[in-house]
């Protein structure tokens, strides 16, 4: 049913004037991929000086809170930007993305990870040393911060694989 449902959202995006546009004017798609590919890097940098920091490799200098409120909030600024640019491409080739069940899977788990990274950053609002108050929160949040790790590489591996990987 789901598939059903984006091939007809496929088909009528397809035959929309603005995927018409965006397929004819030739510096649409690769601009967009453009400052689509660097704000997943700025967003990468981001994620990888927290969850570094979280696991002791480096930034100690810094407390967590200090760190997640410097770095962790580029994020929220970079989503946006990444779903618009996304948006962009999907309408431009809407049987690229759509129907590969790769790109499916880089949108559970950039939900995922968005949802790892605001429950790192949410508890810090409210206390600095939430984190740092007992072993055992601290552990789970190493256990986080690899598992965080680990969710936003492979959103990566991800999008770089909806080019080689064919629709349902």
């Amino acid at each position: 049913m789901l598939v059903e449902l984006l091939r007809h959202l496929e088909q009528w995006l397809s035959a929309t004037a603005l995927s018409t546009t965006i397929q004819t004017v030739t510096w649409v798609i690769p601009a967009t991929q453009t400052l689509h590919i660097l704000c997943v890097a700025l967003l990468m940098a981001a994620v990888f000086i927290v969850d570094l920091r979280i696991l002791g490799v480096l930034g100690n200098t810094q407390t967590l809170a200090e760190l997640s409120h410097r770095y962790l909030s580029w994020i929220w600024y970079l989503l946006p930007v990444l779903l618009a640019s996304g948006a962009i491409l999907i309408i431009g080739e809407p049987g690229r993305s759509l129907l590969n069940p790769v790109f499916l899977l880089k949108m559970l788990l950039l939900v995922s990870a968005a949802l790892l990274t605001f429950s790192i950053q949410r508890p810090l609002r409210h206390s600095a040393e939430f984190w740092a108050l007992s072993a055992r929160r601290r552990a789970v949040l190493q256990g986080v911060a690899i598992l965080s790790l680990i969710l936003w590489t492979c959103i990566v591996f991800a999008g770089r694989w909806i080019a080689y990987v064919g629709s349902l």
